[in-house]
Protein backbone atom coordinates (compact mmCIF):
# COMPACT_ATOMS: atom_id res chain seq x y z
CA UNK A 1 0.00 0.00 0.00
CA UNK A 2 1.29 3.46 -0.77
CA UNK A 3 0.81 6.69 1.17
CA UNK A 4 -1.69 8.18 -1.28
CA UNK A 5 -3.98 5.16 -0.99
CA UNK A 6 -3.71 5.19 2.80
CA UNK A 7 -4.51 8.90 3.03
CA UNK A 8 -7.43 8.64 0.60
CA UNK A 9 -9.15 5.95 2.66
CA UNK A 10 -8.48 7.59 6.03
CA UNK A 11 -9.64 11.03 4.85
CA UNK A 12 -12.81 9.62 3.30
CA UNK A 13 -13.65 7.56 6.39
CA UNK A 14 -13.00 10.54 8.68
CA UNK A 15 -15.55 12.57 6.71
CA UNK A 16 -18.10 9.74 6.84
CA UNK A 17 -17.54 9.28 10.57
CA UNK A 18 -18.05 12.96 11.38
CA UNK A 19 -21.29 13.03 9.37
CA UNK A 20 -22.82 10.16 11.35
CA UNK A 21 -24.64 10.34 14.66
CA UNK A 22 -22.43 10.30 17.74
CA UNK A 23 -24.24 7.23 19.11
CA UNK A 24 -23.51 5.15 16.00
CA UNK A 25 -20.01 6.50 15.31
CA UNK A 26 -17.20 3.95 14.96
CA UNK A 27 -13.48 4.57 15.16
CA UNK A 28 -11.47 3.45 12.16
CA UNK A 29 -10.11 0.57 14.25
CA UNK A 30 -13.64 -0.61 15.05
CA UNK A 31 -14.62 -0.38 11.38
CA UNK A 32 -11.50 -2.41 10.53
CA UNK A 33 -12.52 -5.13 13.01
CA UNK A 34 -15.90 -5.45 11.30
CA UNK A 35 -14.18 -5.65 7.91
CA UNK A 36 -11.84 -8.37 9.17
CA UNK A 37 -14.74 -10.43 10.57
CA UNK A 38 -16.80 -9.91 7.40
CA UNK A 39 -13.95 -11.00 5.13
CA UNK A 40 -12.99 -13.96 7.35
CA UNK A 41 -16.65 -15.03 7.48
CA UNK A 42 -16.01 -17.09 10.59
CA UNK A 43 -15.69 -16.42 14.34
CA UNK A 44 -12.36 -15.09 15.60
CA UNK A 45 -10.89 -15.15 19.09
CA UNK A 46 -10.65 -11.76 20.76
CA UNK A 47 -6.97 -12.50 21.32
CA UNK A 48 -6.50 -13.02 17.56
CA UNK A 49 -8.20 -9.70 16.80
CA UNK A 50 -6.00 -7.99 19.39
CA UNK A 51 -2.91 -9.50 17.79
CA UNK A 52 -4.07 -8.36 14.35
CA UNK A 53 -4.39 -4.76 15.56
CA UNK A 54 -1.40 -4.85 17.88
CA UNK A 55 -3.67 -3.80 20.75
CA UNK A 56 -3.58 -4.63 24.44
CA UNK A 57 -6.40 -6.77 25.84
CA UNK A 58 -8.13 -3.87 27.72
CA UNK A 59 -8.13 -1.79 24.52
CA UNK A 60 -9.58 -4.64 22.49
CA UNK A 61 -12.17 -5.38 25.18
CA UNK A 62 -13.30 -1.75 24.97
CA UNK A 63 -13.59 -1.91 21.17
CA UNK A 64 -15.48 -5.20 21.08
CA UNK A 65 -17.75 -4.08 23.94
CA UNK A 66 -18.74 -1.05 21.86
CA UNK A 67 -19.37 -3.12 18.74
CA UNK A 68 -21.40 -5.66 20.72
CA UNK A 69 -23.45 -2.92 22.40
CA UNK A 70 -24.39 -1.62 18.94
CA UNK A 71 -25.40 -5.12 17.86
CA UNK A 72 -22.70 -5.26 15.18
CA UNK A 73 -20.92 -8.35 16.53
CA UNK A 74 -21.90 -11.37 18.59
CA UNK A 75 -19.66 -12.88 21.26
CA UNK A 76 -19.55 -16.37 22.73
CA UNK A 77 -17.32 -18.46 24.96
CA UNK A 78 -14.70 -20.56 23.22
CA UNK A 79 -15.57 -24.23 22.71
CA UNK A 80 -12.32 -25.46 24.28
CA UNK A 81 -11.53 -22.63 26.68
CA UNK A 82 -14.31 -20.45 28.08
CA UNK A 83 -11.78 -17.70 28.76
CA UNK A 84 -11.23 -17.35 25.02
CA UNK A 85 -14.14 -15.23 23.84
CA UNK A 86 -14.88 -15.54 20.13
CA UNK A 87 -16.44 -12.79 18.04
CA UNK A 88 -18.49 -13.03 14.87
CA UNK A 89 -20.12 -10.35 12.77
CA UNK A 90 -23.91 -10.07 12.98
CA UNK A 91 -26.26 -9.42 10.08
CA UNK A 92 -26.59 -5.87 11.32
CA UNK A 93 -22.80 -5.67 11.33
CA UNK A 94 -22.61 -6.85 7.72
CA UNK A 95 -25.12 -4.21 6.70
CA UNK A 96 -23.12 -1.56 8.55
CA UNK A 97 -19.89 -2.61 6.83
CA UNK A 98 -21.58 -2.39 3.44
CA UNK A 99 -23.03 1.03 4.27
CA UNK A 100 -19.77 2.50 5.58
CA UNK A 101 -17.79 1.05 2.66
CA UNK A 102 -20.17 2.62 0.14
CA UNK A 103 -20.10 5.98 1.91
CA UNK A 104 -16.31 5.94 2.21
CA UNK A 105 -15.87 5.13 -1.47
CA UNK A 106 -18.20 7.99 -2.39
CA UNK A 107 -16.13 10.47 -0.37
CA UNK A 108 -12.94 9.89 -2.39
CA UNK A 109 -12.79 12.76 -4.93
CA UNK A 110 -12.17 12.11 -8.61
CA UNK A 111 -8.48 12.14 -9.35
CA UNK A 112 -7.38 10.94 -5.93
CA UNK A 113 -5.96 7.51 -5.25
CA UNK A 114 -8.69 4.80 -5.24
CA UNK A 115 -11.34 7.20 -6.57
CA UNK A 116 -12.50 4.52 -9.01
CA UNK A 117 -12.32 1.56 -6.64
CA UNK A 118 -15.24 -0.52 -5.38
CA UNK A 119 -16.84 -0.67 -1.94
CA UNK A 120 -15.63 -4.26 -1.64
CA UNK A 121 -12.07 -3.09 -2.25
CA UNK A 122 -12.50 -0.38 0.41
CA UNK A 123 -13.34 -3.15 2.91
CA UNK A 124 -10.13 -4.95 2.04
CA UNK A 125 -8.11 -1.77 2.42
CA UNK A 126 -9.72 -1.05 5.80
CA UNK A 127 -9.03 -4.62 6.91
CA UNK A 128 -5.34 -4.27 5.99
CA UNK A 129 -5.03 -0.78 7.47
CA UNK A 130 -6.48 -1.98 10.76
CA UNK A 131 -3.13 -3.58 11.52
CA UNK A 132 -1.49 -0.14 11.70
CA UNK A 133 -2.75 2.13 14.48
CA UNK A 134 -2.45 5.84 13.66
CA UNK A 135 -3.41 8.55 16.13
CA UNK A 136 -4.70 11.93 14.97
CA UNK A 137 -1.20 13.35 15.47
CA UNK A 138 0.23 10.69 13.18
CA UNK A 139 -2.31 11.59 10.49
CA UNK A 140 -1.42 15.29 10.78
CA UNK A 141 2.25 14.36 10.47
CA UNK A 142 1.50 12.34 7.33
CA UNK A 143 -0.73 15.07 5.92
CA UNK A 144 2.07 17.63 6.20
CA UNK A 145 4.59 15.18 4.75
CA UNK A 146 2.34 14.29 1.79
CA UNK A 147 1.62 17.92 0.94
CA UNK A 148 3.27 19.49 -2.09
CA UNK A 149 3.67 22.70 -0.06
CA UNK A 150 6.34 23.31 2.55
CA UNK A 151 3.65 24.34 5.02
CA UNK A 152 -0.11 24.16 5.51
CA UNK A 153 -2.60 26.24 7.46
CA UNK A 154 -4.76 24.58 10.09
CA UNK A 155 -7.79 24.68 7.78
CA UNK A 156 -5.79 23.18 4.92
CA UNK A 157 -4.84 20.29 7.20
CA UNK A 158 -8.50 19.93 8.20
CA UNK A 159 -9.47 19.65 4.53
CA UNK A 160 -6.62 17.26 3.74
CA UNK A 161 -7.52 14.85 6.55
CA UNK A 162 -11.27 15.23 7.07
CA UNK A 163 -10.72 15.79 10.79
CA UNK A 164 -12.38 18.41 12.99
CA UNK A 165 -10.55 21.70 13.50
CA UNK A 166 -10.14 21.28 17.30
CA UNK A 167 -8.63 17.81 16.77
CA UNK A 168 -6.13 19.18 14.25
CA UNK A 169 -5.23 22.15 16.45
CA UNK A 170 -4.55 19.92 19.47
CA UNK A 171 -2.52 17.51 17.34
CA UNK A 172 -0.43 20.35 15.93
CA UNK A 173 0.25 21.64 19.45
CA UNK A 174 1.42 18.17 20.48
CA UNK A 175 3.69 17.88 17.42
CA UNK A 176 5.21 21.30 18.17
CA UNK A 177 5.86 20.33 21.79
CA UNK A 178 7.61 17.16 20.61
CA UNK A 179 9.78 19.11 18.19
CA UNK A 180 8.21 17.50 15.12
CA UNK A 181 6.58 20.64 13.71
CA UNK A 182 6.81 24.42 13.87
CA UNK A 183 4.16 27.13 13.68
CA UNK A 184 4.46 30.56 12.12
CA UNK A 185 2.12 33.46 11.33
CA UNK A 186 1.80 34.64 7.74
CA UNK A 187 2.77 38.23 7.09
CA UNK A 188 -0.52 38.77 5.27
CA UNK A 189 -2.57 37.83 8.29
CA UNK A 190 -1.50 37.52 11.90
CA UNK A 191 -4.44 35.22 12.57
CA UNK A 192 -3.38 32.67 9.93
CA UNK A 193 -1.07 30.01 11.32
CA UNK A 194 1.10 27.92 9.01
CA UNK A 195 2.48 24.57 10.11
CA UNK A 196 5.56 22.84 8.74
CA UNK A 197 7.60 19.79 9.69
CA UNK A 198 11.00 19.98 11.32
CA UNK A 199 13.79 17.66 10.18
CA UNK A 200 12.89 15.36 13.06
CA UNK A 201 9.26 15.51 11.96
CA UNK A 202 10.22 14.49 8.43
CA UNK A 203 12.12 11.50 9.79
CA UNK A 204 9.15 10.51 11.96
CA UNK A 205 6.83 10.77 8.95
CA UNK A 206 9.19 8.69 6.82
CA UNK A 207 9.13 5.98 9.48
CA UNK A 208 5.32 5.93 9.35
CA UNK A 209 5.38 5.80 5.55
CA UNK A 210 7.71 2.82 5.70
CA UNK A 211 5.21 1.03 7.94
CA UNK A 212 2.35 1.91 5.58
CA UNK A 213 4.25 0.57 2.58
CA UNK A 214 4.67 -2.70 4.47
CA UNK A 215 0.90 -3.15 4.73
CA UNK A 216 -0.41 -5.71 2.23
CA UNK A 217 -3.97 -5.60 0.93
CA UNK A 218 -4.83 -9.26 0.49
CA UNK A 219 -7.34 -10.64 -1.96
CA UNK A 220 -8.53 -13.20 0.58
CA UNK A 221 -7.65 -14.39 4.06
CA UNK A 222 -5.90 -17.73 4.15
CA UNK A 223 -7.89 -20.34 5.99
CA UNK A 224 -11.11 -18.34 5.88
CA UNK A 225 -14.40 -20.02 5.10
CA UNK A 226 -14.78 -18.02 1.88
CA UNK A 227 -11.30 -19.02 0.76
CA UNK A 228 -12.02 -22.69 1.46
CA UNK A 229 -15.31 -22.57 -0.44
CA UNK A 230 -13.60 -20.88 -3.38
CA UNK A 231 -10.92 -23.56 -3.50
CA UNK A 232 -13.54 -26.33 -3.32
CA UNK A 233 -15.51 -24.80 -6.20
CA UNK A 234 -12.38 -24.69 -8.36
CA UNK A 235 -11.58 -28.31 -7.52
Amino acid sequence: MDLKEFMSVRRAYNIVRQAGSSEERLTFEEFAILCRLEIADEPMKTSAIAEYQGALRPTMTHRTNHLAALGLIERAEGAEDRRNVVCSISERGRARVEELSDLTRAQIPTGRALSRTSAERIRKYADAMGSLFCKAGDLVLLGLYASESDSLTIMQIVDALGLLQPTVSMSVSSLVERGLATRSHDAAGAHTTSVSLTEEGVRAAESLVESIEGVVVRRKLRGSRKAAEAEESVA
